[in-house]
């Protein structure tokens, strides 16, 4: 990972608050690495929390901002992925909010939560002190399935997860009257996708159903596009990394098959696309796609 992950404290900050439509919250992640968009959306009835930060003190701040905006209604957690940014804070809802994930999602917590938060722990001072005292927290309700529709009262959410692409259980959450989609790390605005292939420890991740998921994901046409990370914005958010991930993949199969060695494609392809995308974030996860691909290949 970069010295940026070092240098930067995970902090979510509850002024960043910003309504994307009607009843709908984003505590903005400021573009601070490994704080996450989260979302707050309010029913009559009920309130549901999209994901919450890294860690018991991020968990704490972003209830408070949730009981505070429901406003007496009852709480719900769900969370877009396990990875630590965006759940392991979930201790603050235990016994606060029902707390739903998909089974594949839970299940992968289970068997990979540890090492997850062992290997965070290495990002330096800061990101090791949002981690002191983590639990790992396991849902009140795991949906098995496509999907799950909650009722807020007045107001629909659907619930969606697709198979194994940037985890096994991405999940999707989409406020249908409002048209509005969190895709969490599915898709991130001007960052390049973080594709956390580390075999042999870890290598679940699939890019083509990936793209399919966010080709799916267009024909639903949404207004508002909240990304794991970066700027809300439209549909654009989809189409851009669905067409980043899918060049990247031609590329590195290209040249392999001209007999490009792995370092090789690295070493010239890398440079290349990071000059492409001279405003994108996190440039390190460009190499991590590029050895996936060339595995694949």
């Amino acid at each position: 990972m970069t010295d940026d992950f070092a240098a930067s404290t995970p902090n979510v900050d509850p002024d960043a608050l910003i309504e994307v439509a009607d009843g709908i919250y984003v505590i903005s992640d400021r573009r601070v690495p490994l704080v996450p968009n989260i979302g707050i959306v309010l029913g009559s009835e009920a309130a549901l929390v999209v994901d919450a930060g890294m860690g018991p003190a991020n968990g704490a701040k972003v209830l408070t901002v949730a009981r505070r905006l429901a406003a007496g209604r009852r709480l719900l957690l769900t969370l877009t992925h396990f990875h630590p940014e965006h759940g392991f804070g979930a201790q603050a809802f235990k016994g606060n909010a029902h707390i739903v994930y998909n089974a594949s999602q839970r299940d992968e917590l289970a068997a990979k939560g540890e090492a997850y938060l062992g290997m965070f722990r290495t990002f330096g001072p800061a990101v090791a002190n949002a981690l002191d005292g983590v639990a790992l927290i396991m849902p009140d309700e795991a949906y098995k399935g496509a999907g799950l529709t909650l009722d807020l009262g007045d107001r629909l959410v659907e619930l969606a997860t697709y198979g194994l692409a940037h985890t096994r259980g991405d999940q999707t959450v989409n406020v249908p009257d409002a048209k509005t989609l969190f895709v969490g790390d599915l898709a991130e605005e001007r960052i390049f996708p973080i594709f956390p292939w580390f075999p042999p420890n870890d290598a679940d991740l699939d890019a083509d159903n990936w793209t399919r998921i966010l080709a799916k994901l267009e024909t639903s046409h949404p207004s508002v596009v909240v990304p794991g990370h970066g700027a809300v914005g439209g549909p654009e958010i989809l189409v851009t990394v669905r067409k980043y991930i899918e060049d990247l993949g031609c590329r590195v199969a290209c040249r392999r098959k001209a007999g490009d060695n792995v370092d090789a494609i690295l070493s010239t392809l890398g440079p290349e696309v990071r000059a492409e995308h001279p405003d994108w974030d996190a440039p390190e996860w460009i190499d991590f796609a590029i050895r996936y691909f060339a595995a694949k290949a």
